[in-house]
């Protein structure tokens, strides 16, 4: 029988037997993670039990592609955060693969890299409502989908459709981002409950984000 997944933008039919259970199913959710916060944490978690992964990686980019380059902290700061983050969390882990690799992390060279390396993986490539819009300007977008599952995850304010193949999951909508940590941050605010408290207590230590 068909597992059915219900969205407010479509229905996905996944056949059991689609999943072949001798290869590892793993997710992959990319950011600067600038910092990481509770609704990242959410969306992997989600993610992994409503598809049944054996694991999310949070993989932290190390230079964005965009055209409009945004500044951000060193990047041993958005490990040590993840890393804080994610501890003691089962099915969470972390990819440091564009850190290691240094330069513009595009997700088609990343990608290829890791399926190469992990040639017994199937991949599902975790993007937010706000950016499957964009899919189609993605470098190399037609070859990336041959290497990965796209997921894509409801963001408040957006409602997306796309043509490329996306499976949709439903998550608890929370309207936090990076951006807005660091600006309560900026203002003297705490932003207590938006993120890890392990993490807030790193970013006070550290002085980060003043």
């Amino acid at each position: 029988m068909a597992i059915e997944l219900l969205t407010p933008f479509t229905k996905v039919e996944l056949e059991p037997e689609v999943k072949d259970k001798k290869r590892k199913q793993i997710g992959i959710l990319g950011g600067n993670f600038n910092p990481v916060h509770n609704a990242h944490l959410v969306v992997a978690d989600q993610v992994r039990q409503q598809l049944g992964l054996d694991q999310v990686l949070l993989m932290p980019e190390y230079e964005p592609p965009h055209v409009d380059k945004k500044e951000t902290i060193d990047e041993q700061h958005r490990l040590k955060m993840l890393e804080l983050a994610i501890e003691g969390i089962e099915g969470l882990g972390i990819e440091t693969i564009e850190l290691e690799r240094k330069g513009i992390s595009y997700s088609y060279d990343t990608m290829k890299l890791l399926t190469e390396h992990h040639s017994d993986t199937d991949y599902y490539f975790i993007i937010g409502a706000d950016m499957v819009d964009y899919l189609p300007k993605w470098y190399r977008i037609d070859e990336l989908v041959e290497l990965v599952q796209f997921v894509g995850v409801q963001r408040p304010r957006y409602k997306a459709g796309t043509s490329y193949p996306v499976i949709w999951v439903d998550v608890p909508l929370m309207d936090i981002s990076s951006s807005m940590v660091r600006d309560f941050l900026a203002q003297g605010r705490t932003p207590n409950f938006l993120l890890p408290q392990s993490v807030l207590d790193y970013i006070e230590k550290e002085g980060l984000y003043l």
